[in-house]
């Protein structure tokens, strides 16, 4: 009897399957500092107990990603393991801050299956959510994976593609954050005087900065969430494969986009909600990631005058400065394209 888990593949996948995930883990400042110095997050209210207090929280609550990776790190195994590559994201909801000392538990669904025409990989899609150690939901999201199948012969389950929202609606997005002290909100120590009254629907925000991908920190930032996939860590077995070399985890781009985009956004202070998102190109270590955002839409929350919330999509890009604007709505895709993420953020009003 084999006792070492192999990981799901394609055809292990049932319609309406239902996956508790190992491991809980609880959430320490420890963890809060490496994320930090592997990405340099500036976000005030997250870096500053003393901000994030002055404006009403109990202290400073867990970055955003931080949250995603780590709930999503817990699918690996049962989800990912076997996976070519994470495809996209959609209906993502953060729906209440995590503190240090806070313990995630995540639980997915699988709500469709799509085999491919090549017979050798399938698409899975799951609903995962993040509870905290009283149940309590903390993180809801839909992604889509490329898995292999076992053996390209086998019977896969019949094809259901779930139907998805295009974006999330407007009156859950306050969920992220409870109502602060806008009075109290110092620009000066966020970063930027720019609020949501500054931002323009239509306006393009090159971020300017470039951030250069190494292998040891992009390992380091996948073990802290503890995701286990082997085409982010063998290079033994990675080398024979499609790219021959190991593949940057999409979540890793995600946090160096949001990263980069404190230079323009620095008060975009909390991530409510992902509409949905693509890794439109893989990443690899040694290229250089820049960002460049464009505000779709503004929103005034139900019953809150405190934040308001802007719909960006945020584009990066691989080894390509953003003066440009690369890939345009419309256009074919830009080689140099690598995330297109579309998102809702709370900003002071």
């Amino acid at each position: 009897m084999n006792k070492a888990n192999p990981g799901n593949f394609f055809e292990d996948f049932q319609l309406g399957q239902t996956i508790r995930h190992a491991t809980p883990r609880t959430v320490t400042v420890g963890d809060v500092a490496l994320y930090n110095g592997l990405f340099g997050a500036r976000f005030a209210v997250q870096s500053s107990d003393a901000f994030a207090q002055g404006i009403g929280y109990p202290k400073s609550p867990i970055d955003d990603l931080l949250i995603f990776h780590m709930v999503f790190g817990k699918t690996v195994p049962d989800i990912s393991l076997n996976a070519v590559a994470n495809l996209g994201y959609a209906n993502c909801r953060f729906l209440k801050p995590v503190y240090p000392g806070d313990t995630l538990n995540t639980v997915s669904e699988v709500i469709g299956l799509k085999e491919n025409s090549s017979r050798k990989t399938g698409i899975v899609f799951v609903r995962s959510t993040g509870t905290d150690q009283n149940g309590e939901r903390v993180l809801e999201y839909v992604r889509w994976v490329m898995v292999k199948k076992r053996d390209e012969n086998a019977k896969a389950p019949a094809d259901h593609v779930p139907r998805l929202p295009t974006s999330v609606e407007i009156n859950v997005l306050g969920d992220a954050c409870p109502p602060i002290k806008a009075a109290s909100y110092d620009f000066t120590l966020a970063g930027s005087a720019l609020r949501y009254g500054h931002y323009d629907v239509g306006e393009k925000i090159d971020h300017v900065d470039g951030i250069t991908v190494e292998e040891a920190e992009h390992m380091t930032a996948t073990r802290l969430y503890q995701n286990t996939a082997r085409i982010h860590f063998n290079q033994h077995t990675e080398g024979t494969g499609r790219f021959g070399r190991r593949l940057i985890y999409g979540g890793h781009v995600i946090s160096l986009a949001r990263s980069l985009s404190f230079n323009g956004l620095a008060n975009a202070f909390h991530i409510a909600a992902i509409n949905g998102g693509r890794h439109v190109a893989p990443l690899f270590a040694g290229n250089t990631v820049y960002a460049w955002s464009e505000v779709l839409a503004k929103a005034q929350l139900p019953g809150r005058d405190d934040v308001g919330a802007l719909r960006l999509r945020t584009v990066a890009t691989k080894d390509h400065a953003c003066a440009d604007y690369p890939y345009k709505v419309g256009e074919a895709d830009d080689p140099a394209v690598i995330l297109d993420l579309d998102y809702w953020v709370l900003m002071p009003r």
